[in-house]
């Protein structure tokens, strides 16, 4: 029984007893444990910056490999772009020295005017078309009595000569172009054959 002089001590509406006034309800208590810590977030922050970074400067490589790649790839262009024409027009060069070194000297000087004009206007033709040639990048090439070179020589036949270096070229058949630092054609040559070793 109660004291009647005593009041009676009741709790308030929606006041939680003293043990469990302090605890969390259970979905704050679940999101208090899924949030990660705060050194946890920033690690994973360094991470993922240094990722970024890293992807970043290899694309930034990426992209000057590429620039660089093609600029030498236009200035190829430039310069071996003619190379198909060029070698075509080798033939009509060729064609013009031999039409030229088939008229014998003392021939050329007793022609008759008409004809000497005719032949010294084909001479300046070939001359005129050397040159025109080489501001192109194409370069005759001068094998006679150097080293034999398989990149730049086509090698025919062997000449038997003791006076000079086994390979060294005597004889040029038909002469050698090359464009820029490629061959365009090699030069179709005759080599020694029985010399001391180059």
């Amino acid at each position: 029984m109660t004291d009647p002089k005593q009041p009676e001590v009741r709790p308030e509406p929606g006041a939680a007893s003293a043990p469990h006034a302090t605890s969390l309800s259970e979905p704050d208590a679940q999101a208090a444990v899924d949030q990660p810590e705060p050194f946890t977030e920033l690690e994973n922050l360094y991470a993922e910056n240094a990722g970024l970074k890293d992807k970043l400067l290899r694309t930034l490589a990426e992209m000057e490999n590429v620039r660089r790649r093609t600029e030498k790839e236009v200035a190829d262009a430039k310069v071996y772009g003619v190379t198909a024409l060029a070698r075509d027009m080798l033939g009509f060069a060729d064609n013009l020295a031999r039409a030229l070194a088939n008229v014998p000297t003392d021939a050329r000087a007793a022609a008759d005017p008409q004809i000497a004009g005719f032949i010294d206007g084909m001479d300046v033709t070939a001359r005129d078309f050397a040159q025109r040639l080489a501001r192109h990048g194409v370069r005759k090439l001068e094998p006679q009595g150097q080293k034999f070179d398989p990149n730049l020589h086509e090698a025919l036949f062997e000449i038997p000569d003791e006076s000079v270096p086994t390979g060294t070229v005597l004889q040029v058949v038909e002469d050698g172009y090359s464009l820029g630092e490629r061959c365009l054609r090699p030069a179709r040559v005759g080599v020694s054959r029985g010399g001391p070793k180059a």
